[in-house]
């Protein structure tokens, strides 16, 4: 934690004000501190979707199929299975286990999906379920937060990812995702999460309706749970994909490389908390996610061997571990792979 903390007033004026060098400059100062010398870690995973039926039905998201569409899906286990070995065979060492709300699924479901994956996989990490899962999961099973995690937790769940966090205000959210939790459900339950032993990630979707105030907002919520909990490892921002969204044409303009490396070396200032920040690869490309190694960035997220929600907006940049080490060394810096937890396994 920074001794002289940025607070809200100064955190906007640094946004909306500050050349973008200057901010660089300060993210970067603020990472060499956190992380001195030039190592950036990176993690060998997988996203899997277990189904893509999903109520919530968001406005900015072109995955979803209701229960009647011909591609709805909940994952068969020889496909499961498939996937873990095939992640564990490329040297991977977690995956991402995450899917839509859908209200055919209780709580046994998802304790047999674990305790399956634990018992034929022991090696894999499982990184899964978002707050949104977590919520809809205890409202179906009539269950409390707490239980459904704690019943999670002992059936094998590992951490758990930030997705749905979107903006942590209700104004947008009611825009953009009506259907979906609060942000202080959202936050609750990362922060009972937390006091069960369970590290988790945040993350947040900018470049929506937002109002550069609710931006703000959003990375201070986050840093005021990190202060009481501790258990957020890392911060991930990403830019709203519009393509294929219903949501995207209503934005007029979408965000730009610029303002993703803005955001980005805020949070490093702002989160002053949370070890780590990623660059998101995935949505902004190899290039510019080499920039933002020099604006507070020093994890490169996974070589994410599948993902799907993202493409479905349109977006498809994929990378092999041999592209994802040579970009990170290209960029100056020594590529380090990592746990989910963020313990190092390997240099390259």
């Amino acid at each position: 934690m920074s001794e002289n903390r940025i607070d809200r007033e100064t955190a906007l004026e640094l946004f909306q004000n500050c050349d973008l060098l200057e901010l660089g400059e300060r993210a970067h100062a603020r990472r060499l501190e956190l992380h001195p010398g030039a190592e950036v870690t990176f993690a060998i995973d997988r996203n899997i979707n277990y189904t893509n039926i999903c109520r919530c039905q968001c406005r900015f998201c072109a995955y979803y199929r209701r229960p009647e569409d011909d591609d709805a899906f909940v994952i068969a286990p020889e496909s499961l299975r498939q996937k873990i070995a095939e992640t564990l065979a490329l040297g991977g060492t977690q995956i991402l286990l995450q899917g839509g709300l859908n209200p055919e699924l209780e709580i046994d479901y998802y304790i047999s999906l674990l305790e399956n994956i634990r018992a034929e996989f022991p090696a894999i990490h499982i990184h899964g379920f978002s707050p949104p899962e977590i919520c809809h999961i205890a409202e179906v099973s009539k269950l409390t937060v707490t239980e459904v995690l704690e019943r999670l937790k002992a059936a094998g769940l590992g951490s758990i990812p930030g997705g749905g966090a979107e903006i942590l205000d209700d104004r947008v959210r009611g825009r953009i995702s009506p259907n979906k939790i609060g942000w202080r459900k959202w936050l609750g339950v990362m922060e009972t999460a937390h006091g069960l032993g369970l590290k988790t990630t945040a993350t947040m979707m900018f470049g929506s309706l937002e109002t550069p105030g609710e931006l703000i907002e959003h990375l201070f919520r986050v840093r005021e749970v990190q202060d009481r909990t501790r258990g957020f490892t890392a911060f991930i921002p990403w830019s709203f994909q519009p393509a294929n969204t219903e949501l995207g044409r209503e934005v007029e303009m979408a965000a730009t490389g610029v303002d993703y490396l803005r955001v980005l070396a805020l949070s490093r200032l702002v989160l002053d908390n949370i070890p780590s920040i990623q660059a998101s690869w995935v949505t902004q490309g190899t290039k510019l996610a080499q920039v933002a190694l020099y604006f507070g960035a020093n994890d490169f997220g996974s070589t994410m061997i599948e993902e799907n929600v993202v493409a479905a907006a349109g977006v498809h940049f994929s990378i092999s571990l041999e592209e994802l080490v040579d970009t990170i060394r290209t960029a100056g810096f020594k590529p380090v792979q990592r746990d989910t937890l963020y313990r190092r396994i390997r240099e390259f």
